[in-house]
């Protein structure tokens, strides 16, 4: 038996849908620029495409999700959600919140805080707006009949992301001050408790996709619950080595940073496992694909390459290059837009009643996809090590390097058109499966 208020998700993720498009949209228009087709600057100038596109990114991934919660927990708690009503509240709320910024960012009204250029005054619309939805998910375990680790997991995962996200509310004069705290928002969301939110969506499906035991998977959880809260919170260092905190963070930031891949090393090899372990011959082989995807993709892009530059020997010459969009592309891409479009792509099915489970386009996106994100990463990181050479190196002036680099970009755009074919076929077939029915979630077989 399925539960009738799981359909909440689909507008979640036709929402999450809508603005992946928008992110990819604002990403042309900077590679474009970075090759000198700037003709929309005086309408769109870089620096707020920059701050549209990576806003995007966060906004679009957390209704993901929002969308993967209002899905798992009704059914892991084995109870409908507390009150639909009150869910579609919350959707349309977060709608306009990301519309509101949006729009703001064109006409210069944010904050200059790298990642969180989200104005003040909106902060407190999230606020409620987060409240709203850990008050719905939260009341729903307490009603449900079970509690499972999988669910305390993503739910614990969800809160602590809200909590996290307050240090990044408080004013201060100093500037020192101000990136100190900001980096227990930017770094403990995406390198720490966003890992625990794909940690239980990523044991979720692999206990529908697989067939193995539920005990055997969540004992799995709770290593890669343990790894993320050693290494990712002490990790936060490797952000402090050059803005004039103490320097016992070189040491610390530089030991924890080493020890992070562990972490999606650990989600790598239990998904593998569980995947080879498992005796089940599920038919969907394309959520299948995304959720292995995820758990490989996530450990070199967030793991190995986060690594390759984290060290302070290292990072004394990569940061703020794109070295660091080298990695945050392919960490982004693997540990949570992969996982996102994996249970989009589970849920979907259950929802509409259309078991498209095995088609050409499914496999065609997710292949294009992914080979073009990895031309993308490669294209940075070829830039990236030219830019270090010649402007941490040789000395060369900034604006003169990146003349030298914008050769590059021509890569990144070829590879970055591969990877939206992609995603619009991903989308395409998104909108064929339809609007979610009551009678496909009584269909489906626990």
């Amino acid at each position: 038996m399925k539960y009738k208020s799981q359909k909440v998700a689909y507008w979640f993720f036709a929402l999450c849908m809508l603005l992946f498009t928008l992110q990819i949209v604002y990403g042309f228009i900077m590679g474009f620029a970075r090759i000198g087709m700037d003709g929309l600057h005086d309408f769109i100038p870089f620096n707020t495409a920059r701050a549209v596109h990576t806003n995007l990114l966060v906004v679009w991934l957390l209704t993901g999700f929002m969308g993967a919660a209002y899905y798992i927990i009704p059914e892991e708690a084995q109870t409908e959600l507390v009150s639909v009503k009150w869910a579609y509240v919350q959707l349309v709320s977060l709608a306009v919140v990301g519309v509101v910024a949006i729009v703001g960012y064109h006409f210069n009204y944010w904050e200059g805080r790298k990642f969180l250029e989200i104005p003040r005054e909106l902060d407190y619309l999230v606020v409620v707006n987060v409240l709203l939805f850990l008050g719905l998910i939260l009341a729903t375990l307490y009603k449900g009949k079970r509690r499972t680790t999988t669910a305390l997991v993503l739910t614990m995962g969800l809160v602590f992301a809200a909590l996290l996200y307050l240090p990044g509310m408080i004013w201060f004069d100093s500037q020192v001050t101000d990136s100190f705290f900001r980096w227990w928002v930017v770094h403990l969301w995406v390198e720490g408790v966003w890992e625990l939110i794909m940690g239980g969506i990523l044991a979720y499906l692999l206990i529908k996709l697989t067939g193995v035991d539920r005990e055997v998977i969540e004992k799995w959880l709770y290593v890669i619950v343990g790894l993320t809260f050693l290494s990712g919170i002490l990790g936060t260092g490797h952000h402090y080595y050059y803005i004039g905190v103490n320097k016992i963070w070189l040491v610390v930031g530089g030991i924890f940073s080493a020890l992070e891949p562990l972490a999606f090393l650990a989600m790598a090899l239990f998904a593998m496992y569980m995947y080879r372990k498992g005796e089940k011959s599920h038919p969907n082989k394309i959520a299948l694909f995304w959720t292995i995807g995820a758990s490989i993709v996530s450990f070199i892009g967030a793991g190995l390459l986060g690594f390759a530059h984290t060290l302070p020997q290292t990072n004394i010459y990569t940061h703020g290059t794109l070295v660091t969009a080298m990695h945050g592309h392919y960490a982004f891409w693997g540990a949570y837009a992969m996982i996102v479009l994996a249970i989009i792509s589970y849920a979907l099915p259950n929802m509409t009643g259309r078991k498209r489970y095995n088609f050409d386009a499914g496999h065609y996106a997710f292949w294009l996809a992914n080979i073009g994100m990895l031309g993308m990463t490669v294209a940075f990181g070829v830039a990236g090590v030219a830019q270090v050479y010649l402007e941490r190196i040789m000395k060369l002036d900034f604006m003169d390097v990146q003349n030298e680099i914008s050769i590059h970009f021509i890569v990144l755009l070829l590879s970055a058109t591969m990877f939206a074919t992609g995603i619009v076929l991903y989308i395409i077939e998104f909108a064929k499966h339809g609007q979610p029915t009551d009678e496909a979630l009584n269909m489906v077989e626990e």
